[in-house]
Formats: C-alpha cells, sequence, structure tokens
C-alpha cells in the first residue's frame, strides 16, 4: 500500500491546530507542520503530537504556497502527499479513498473531496464559505489547499509559487493539468474548515484578497479567472465610472443604471437557489456577491500596483 505523509500549515491557529493534528493521528506515515511566525504555542503543540516542525524564515514574506512547498521538501522520500491547512480537520475514510482512487486511476495526479464548516451557522459569512466549498464531484480544473497529491506531479511542476499570496491552489492546479495531469473532486467527505469569519469587516478584507488572485493568477494564465475579472471590472469599475458620468445628462439616468445592480442581485440569488441554497440564505449571500465586486476590484489594483513597484507580494489576512 502507498504510503501517505501530510503536511499541516498554520500561524497562529491555537485549538484549530490542535484539532487538526489530532485529526490525522495514525492515518499518516509521516506529519510535517509548517509554521509562518506563530505567536502562540502552535510549535510546541506541535511537536508535543510528535510531528516533524519547519519554521520559516521570517525574513522573507509568508505565504501559504511558501509553506506547503517547505513542507513536501521536508519529507522523507513521499509518494503520496496529503496536504491541509491548520485551520481544518481531516475527516476518517478521506485518505483510504483518496488513495484507492489515485491507485485506480493513473493519470490522476491529484484528488480533493467536500470540505465544509464546523460553525457554519456562526455567521453568514460562514455559511457563503460553505457553499463556496461544496462543488460536483468529478474531473475539476481546480481546487482549494486540503489535497491528495501524488509527489511525482508535484515535484514535476516545481510545487507552487511561493509568490502567490491567493489562488496559490488554482495556479498550481492550472500547471498541473498543462502538465498532462487529471485533477479530480471525489464524492467522500475530506475536511471540517473552520472559517471564524465572523464580522463584515473579515468578510471584505477576504474579498480582497480574492481579487488578489484573479489578477495575480490571471496575469501568469491569462485563460484563467478571464470571467471573474471581467465581472469584477464592468461591476465594480466600469458601471460606477457610467452611473458618475451620467449625472451629467439627466438626473434620472443614474437611478435606472442602479437598477442593472438589482438585476444582477436577482440573478444571483435565483441561481443560488437553483442550486439547492435555501431562499432565505440565497438572497443574503446576493447581496455579498453583488457588494463583493468593489473590494475585489481593490485586490485587483493591489496586485497590479505592486507588480508595477516591483513590491514583494505579502499576505492579506482576514482573521
Amino acid at each position: 500500500m502507498t504510503p501517505v505523509d501530510v503536511v499541516l500549515i498554520g500561524r497562529n491557529e491555537g485549538a484549530r491546530l490542535v484539532a487538526a493534528l489530532a485529526s490525522v493521528q495514525g492515518q499518516a506515515r509521516q506529519v510535517v507542520y509548517v509554521d509562518s511566525g506563530s505567536a502562540d504555542d502552535s510549535i510546541a503543540e506541535a511537536r508535543k503530537v510528535g510531528a516533524k516542525v519547519v519554521e520559516l524564515d521570517m525574513s522573507t514574506p509568508f505565504t501559504a504556497a511558501r509553506a506547503r512547498n517547505a513542507g513536501f521538501d521536508a519529507l522523507d522520500d513521499p509518494q503520496l502527499v496529503m496536504f491541509i491547512d491548520g485551520d481544518c480537520t481531516l475527516v476518517d475514510g478521506f485518505i483510504e479513498a483518496g488513495r484507492a482512487h489515485l491507485a485506480d486511476n493513473p493519470k490522476t495526479g491529484m484528488v480533493t473531496g467536500w470540505r465544509s464548516e464546523i460553525h457554519r451557522d456562526a455567521s453568514l459569512y460562514n455559511q457563503l464559505c460553505d457553499w463556496e466549498w461544496h462543488r460536483p464531484a468529478g474531473v475539476i480544473d481546480a481546487c482549494g489547499g486540503d489535497m491528495l497529491v501524488r509527489a511525482e506531479a508535484w515535484a514535476g511542476v516545481d510545487g507552487m509559487n511561493p509568490t502567490v499570496i491567493a489562488a496559490e491552489d488554482d495556479e498550481f492546479c492550472t500547471r498541473l493539468r498543462k502538465a498532462g495531469w487529471v485533477l479530480e473532486r471525489i464524492q467522500v467527505d475530506m475536511t471540517r474548515h473552520d472559517a471564524n469569519m465572523l464580522t463584515f469587516a473579515s468578510w471584505w478584507k477576504r474579498a480582497v484578497r480574492t481579487g488578489h488572485g484573479f489578477a495575480q493568477v490571471g496575469y501568469l494564465h491569462p485563460e484563467y479567472f478571464r470571467k471573474e475579472r471581467k465581472r469584477v471590472l464592468v461591476y465594480g469599475l466600469v458601471l460606477p465610472l457610467i452611473i458618475l458620468l451620467s449625472t451629467q445628462i439627466a438626473w434620472w439616468l443614474p437611478i435606472l443604471l442602479v437598477t442593472v445592480y438589482e438585476l444582477n442581485y436577482l440573478r444571483t440569488a435565483q441561481g443560488l437557489i437553483r442550486d439547492g441554497l435555501p431562499s432565505q440564505e440565497a438572497w443574503r449571500h446576493a447581496g455579498l456577491l453583488t457588494l463583493s465586486k468593489f473590494p475585489n476590484l481593490i485586490g485587483m489594483a493591489k496586485f497590479h500596483l505592486r507588480r508595477m513597484r516591483g513590491d514583494e507580494m505579502r499576505l492579506i489576512e482576514y482573521k
């Protein structure tokens, strides 16, 4: 049976990391925890359960991609590697199901499963995260940071790009596909996530980070996130400018143009309902998704400003 190793990454995750470490005990040959400058007792907790600890050099900007690369490099003769974020717990049975699927499908380089929120109903924002995680099983273009990967596939594309601060998993998956590997989501629960996103401010920062990812990954792979970038530019920049200019033409014209947002909100809500989201949640989530174009635009602008200035790409943390 092909051995599976686990790489956990984290920064000040506290009790969430303790739970993550407990969930992988007995399910992996090796467990590596990569710490990105935690000020809590994360490192001590990892060592307490026998995990190998890698402490990243604080003189270089932290990114999740950089941490995962360091974790992979610290493994001894890896073959299959389960990557998990430190705010997640591994569900029993996923590793066995993923390993079996990879054994039966030699062209598949990575499998993922279903992630769900531990405290889904603690906030509207957690509910939105939970909805984002649930996507159809089958062949996929990309997934989140929780994944079971063939070491051969990981090494073949040189792992993740450490300069990508958001959507680094999308960027990695894009290169995997371009290298000829198939990516799949299997119909198995994989991890339980604790977003701990309880305030509008946290949601806004996360949406800014998402926009940064749209722009950075799109810059590296122009065909990827194309629709997302277009929506952000239309609803976050072009339409507001048209509304502003229309005030010089007729008083009623801006009011008419604002209805475009209302129509977008209605279409979004109806789409969420068709996807199975309860009606009450769908209308509230649609409001956030409609509003998200503005923080997304800020994130996109932030990336391009950093790129043009030659600045380092630094994390945008939301919790």
